[in-house]
């Protein structure tokens, strides 16, 4: 059996999209998965599946998301976004990332993680708006994140990265990223 992390994109956020870690680990549980956790209240759910799991096209991850999703949607009438990283995924990027040595702050460190990897002619015109100071380094689906004037009040955003991209986007902060990948190693 293979630990996954499922990362839903903008519930729990504002008024709409609610739902409780109750039903979302039922739901992810009558799917048929096993050891099913919540992490935090913003859609961060840890499972273990079979190899193969999952109905639909696309990679085992892609699956699993996909199954996921139209779950949320049949139970809730909620379309939300569900990207799915395996343990070693969420373990290669918890020890990658490149702006660990030079920030000490981990507060100013977020993963984007991508729905899919980016056209590679729009990854390379990829650039922080404006004055803004945030770095980033994009890591296939994932993008490593740092923002040395902090997060609040940044132009590149989740909404930014998903127009320039293309494609669904849905960011954790670094302690979030870590505690995943530790979930998941269990």
């Amino acid at each position: 059996m293979t630990q996954y992390v499922a990362l839903l994109r903008g519930i729990n956020v504002s008024s709409g999209n609610r739902i409780s870690m109750a039903e979302l680990r039922r739901i992810v549980t009558d799917l048929g998965h096993q050891d099913v956790r919540t992490y935090l209240q913003s859609g961060n759910v840890v499972f273990g599946a079979e190899p193969g799991a999952g109905k639909g096209r696309g990679s085992g991850p892609d699956r699993l998301g996909g199954a996921i999703r139209k779950a949320i949607a049949d139970e809730l009438g909620l379309d939300v976004p569900v990207l799915v990283r395996s343990d070693a995924e969420l373990a290669a990027l918890a020890a990658d990332n490149p702006y660990l040595k030079s920030e000490q702050d981990e507060t100013k460190l977020l993963v984007a993680f991508l729905a899919e990897t980016p056209e590679s002619g729009r990854a390379a015109e990829l650039t922080v708006p404006g004055t803004d100071t945030a770095e980033f380094t994009l890591a296939g689906r994932e993008i490593y994140l740092h923002y040395p004037d902090g997060f609040g009040r940044t132009k590149f955003s989740n909404a930014y990265l998903e127009k320039q991209l293309g494609t669904a986007s849905t960011t954790r902060n670094w302690k979030t990223v870590r505690a995943l990948a530790e979930l998941a190693a269990d």
